[in-house]
């Protein structure tokens, strides 16, 4: 299996940007919507740049948390954050929202960013926690990403 580096999925949700968007910043949303993420904690109400936060993350029986800085706080166009573990880069995650016709398409991307110094300490540490390998992380994001824009649609436009 060749290892990919970057994927994206997309979603049309009948919900003007600037609710999308709010939704999106909203943090804590997001251990609503990810079948990975079950929690997250940050400081405040409103996530802008530089925001930190700590996604807490389950898998079966793998539980461990990552730390997060929003690196787009772009409303109601894009919203992004870097997640990292002891230090190191993990990957970039975020949202690019575009109108479309009375609603909003709502694109999810993610980004391998365990390449460099320290990318097979990465590695091991995303294998122990994850239980997934590096080259089968993509797919397993991209199953993930298609729940989470779903659920951010049905939430959303309820």
């Amino acid at each position: 299996m060749e290892r990919l580096w970057e994927i994206e999925e997309s979603i049309v949700v009948g919900a003007p940007g600037t609710e999308v968007y709010a939704a999106l910043s909203q943090l804590r949303n997001m251990g609503k919507w990810s079948p990975e993420c079950f929690y997250v904690w940050h400081r405040g109400t409103t996530a802008r740049e530089g925001t930190g936060f700590v996604g807490f993350n389950r898998k079966g029986p793998l539980v461990w948390f990552t730390t997060c800085r929003v690196t787009v706080a772009d409303a109601p166009r894009e919203f992004a954050f870097r997640v990292s573990t002891f230090g190191l880069p993990v990957a970039l995650w975020g949202y690019r929202l575009e109108p479309d016709g009375e609603g909003t398409l709502v694109t999810e991307y993610w980004q391998d960013l365990r390449s460099g110094a320290g990318a097979r300490v990465t590695e091991l540490l995303g294998l122990l926690f994850t239980g997934t390998r590096p080259e089968a992380r993509a797919a397993a994001n991209r199953a993930g990403m298609r729940t989470t824009l779903e659920r951010l649609r049905q939430a959303v436009t309820a």
